[in-house]
């Protein structure tokens, strides 16, 4: 028996490296052994006296895809996404009369949903998990990524009373592997005092933190409509809350808000990121905080469409992610990513790297939003030694840059295999060659 797994493919796209035609990746024990052409990589495990199988496809051979904003236990929930609303207030209502209806399996409806991103290509997720019921689906369905502990609606005197203890104990029972965060929800949905204590507790713990921001007409920026700084606004008795203190007149965006708070960093990424200026945009950048876009969430809520062309011209880094099935019609990231793809023309992106960045944001972008991009179990890239996680999209290869363009525009569907730590997870039949 061979203790080598060799995958080839027409076109191999490491994400970190330059692409190959007609190339192959090695993998021994769950994580890369080599990467090249296919007459190099062979010819090296001959060298090397190690005995090799090949599964060869005609398609792209990739990193695996990363969700990086999802809510896997709203997987029953599709009535809702399905469904065309004129804003926030407008989705909110349609998803509370289905979710106070009762009668959901949380957990049957995120085992659901996380074999669903395996047939769609992806290998790893952040998960924002609001119910118990649904906190092992990436865990049991053997998924790399984080599962979100979700926070919200919580008011400043409820939490003082009992809120970090309640989230300590919600996290303690949380199953692992993957890693564990916390989602405070959004601004408008806690006061001021959680949102100042959740990124303390996630970073004495040691854990991620994810939270939705720029959703919303509600948190874009406006004119002033009252004098004072922000930074002092924050701390007065009479503004408990990011809504308090716009109904106030504040003027100043959400963003503005959680930075004051402490919230946004490195070890955070947030989701959406559509009604954000362009300080809002540099805040993430100074705070090297990524923002996992959700386009067609976006659209099916009645949101305007997220800045892409800004994000990429002014380097922000992005991620890619679907949202539920509560806003979105499906759990396949690249049918994200082809939105994306026509958003950024519309908005006047005109460069060559289009297609290239916006797959870098759905494998290593998500990778480094969810801080898996480096160290020994690296993932959304391959390269020797990163965890074996890849992806096989079924598209006609011709050259390297037209076949980078057909997966990011018509690779939604057509992924064949879904390969995680070395091992098959999902395979259509007949793809193989």
């Amino acid at each position: 028996m061979s203790n080598v797994q060799v995958w080839s493919a027409g076109l191999v796209i490491p994400i970190t490296a330059p692409s190959v035609m007609d190339g192959a990746v090695a993998v021994k024990d769950g994580r890369i052994e080599h990467v090249g052409a296919r007459d190099w990589v062979l010819e090296t495990l001959a060298e090397r006296g190690l005995s090799y199988s090949e599964r060869h496809f005609d398609g792209v051979l990739l990193p695996g895809l990363v969700n990086a904003h999802t809510h896997l236990q709203y997987t029953g929930m599709a009535e809702v996404g399905a469904k065309q609303y004129r804003g926030m207030s407008d989705w909110i209502s349609g998803f509370n009369a289905v979710y106070d209806a009762g009668g959901l399996d949380w957990g049957k409806d995120a085992a659901t949903g996380a074999q669903m991103l395996l047939e769609a290509g992806t290998t790893s997720a952040a998960d924002v998990v609001t119910d118990p019921e649904a906190a092992s689906a990436l865990h049991n369905a053997g998924l790399h990524g984080v599962a979100y502990w979700e926070v919200m609606d919580w008011t400043n005197d409820d939490w003082k009373e009992r809120g970090p203890a309640t989230v300590e104990k919600a996290l303690d029972a949380m199953p692992a592997p993957p890693a564990v965060g916390i989602s405070p929800h959004a601004p408008y949905s806690l006061e001021a005092d959680p949102l100042l204590d959740l990124p303390d507790l996630a970073r004495r713990r040691g854990v991620r933190l994810h939270i939705h921001l720029g959703e919303s007409h509600s948190e874009a920026e406006w004119a002033e409509g009252r004098t004072g700084e922000l930074s002092d606004l924050w701390r007065t008795g009479d503004s408990s809350s990011f809504t308090a203190m716009r109904a106030r007149g504040g003027g100043f965006s959400a963003t503005q808000f959680v930075d004051q708070l402490g919230v946004l960093g490195p070890d955070c990424h947030v989701a959406h990121g559509v009604y954000m200026t362009a300080d809002d945009r540099r805040r993430l950048r100074s705070r090297s905080t990524a923002v996992a876009l959700c386009p067609r969430s976006n659209r099916v809520i009645g949101l305007d469409a997220p800045p892409v062309a800004a994000y990429l011209n002014e380097g922000n880094m992005i991620a890619v992610g679907t949202d539920s099935l509560s806003s979105s019609p499906s759990l396949d990231v690249m049918e994200d990513v082809a939105v994306l793809f026509d958003i950024a023309r519309n908005q006047g992106y005109r460069a060559s790297d289009l297609a290239r960045r916006l797959l870098n944001a759905a494998t290593l972008g998500g990778a480094w939003a969810i801080g898996t991009a480096t160290g020994p179990d690296r993932i959304g890239q391959l390269q020797a030694g990163a965890v074996a996680d890849m992806c096989v999209i079924d598209v006609p290869v011709s050259d390297i840059t037209g076949s980078i363009e057909d997966v990011v525009r018509h690779g939604a569907g057509r992924q064949v295999e879904t390969v995680i730590a070395g091992q098959v997870r999902f395979s259509r039949e007949g793809s193989l060659r």
